[in-house]
């Protein structure tokens, strides 16, 4: 219960980013992704350079590109969902490549595309730079409901004991010779299912139990009351400060 669950977005390293505290780095990726929203979408250069800015963010916390462009990955039905707006919006026409397209499907598929790609690589580079745990220490530093946190935990910790058990099952279906060929093994499938509910639940249950003889009263004890300095403050807010003066030029200019 007590050891840290590592999970594949995070990069063991040491660098600026890394070294701040959780807390400060949710504040910093919330409000980014704010301003970004609130960015006209007709300016153009300030999501360049809100693309600069978290292309200086990756170098200072000292991961790779490639491992952020794999895990934007992520967003392809939102693109999918992008690239048909041109087509089914109505409005005024424009022809593009011989295509007849609508002026205001592009620029919505533009909106789309610009603040969801910079929103989930805000998100990658905080996963790739934070632990899990160091995360729900986050949310419960910023006052976050303590039984939030708690489900969230749970969620986290025992996520890989369900989906091994999963796997435990499927490799004894296929030792029995099993394998789903069609709407015939269906039944077979959701009995599976039942089964991996049940024993979910039981483990559950002695889980809690467990927790209960060792102490437990329905709170997790504070795993580390440091607060943050102001340094650590102003070095957090440099990314969400030059992002506000990006958003403020895009409205005036």
């Amino acid at each position: 219960m007590g050891a840290g669950h590592a999970h594949r977005l995070y990069l063991d390293a040491r660098s600026p980013v890394h070294a701040l505290p959780p807390h400060c780095k949710l504040v910093a990726v919330f409000c980014f992704v704010l301003l970004v929203v609130a960015t006209p979408r007709e300016a153009v250069w300030a999501f360049a350079l809100y693309a600069v800015l978290l292309a200086a963010v990756t170098v200072l916390a000292r991961v790779s590109a490639g491992h952020v462009l794999k895990r934007l990955l992520i967003e392809v039905p939102f693109v999918a969902f992008a690239l048909l707006m041109p087509f089914a919006a109505e409005g005024p026409r424009v022809t593009v490549l011989g295509l007849s397209l609508s002026e205001s499907g592009l620029w919505g598929a533009w909106n789309i595309l610009a603040k969801g790609t910079l929103g989930v690589a805000a998100s990658v580079l905080l996963a790739a730079t934070t632990e899990l745990r160091a995360l729900l220490l986050g949310l419960e530093r910023l006052r976050m409901p303590p039984l939030l946190v708690q489900i969230a935990s749970f969620m986290i910790r025992y996520g890989d004991v369900i989906t091994d058990e999963m796997r435990r099952m499927r490799i004894a279906r296929l030792s029995r010779g099993f394998e789903a060929r069609g709407v015939r093994h269906w039944g077979v499938l959701a009995k599976s299912a039942g089964a991996l509910f049940i024993r979910s639940y039981e483990r559950g249950e002695r889980v809690h139990l467990a927790m209960l003889s060792r102490g437990y009263t329905g709170t997790l004890p504070v795993l580390d009351a440091t607060p943050a300095t102001r340094t650590q403050w102003a070095h957090a807010a440099a990314l969400p400060g030059l992002t506000l003066a990006v958003c403020l030029l895009g409205w005036t200019l």
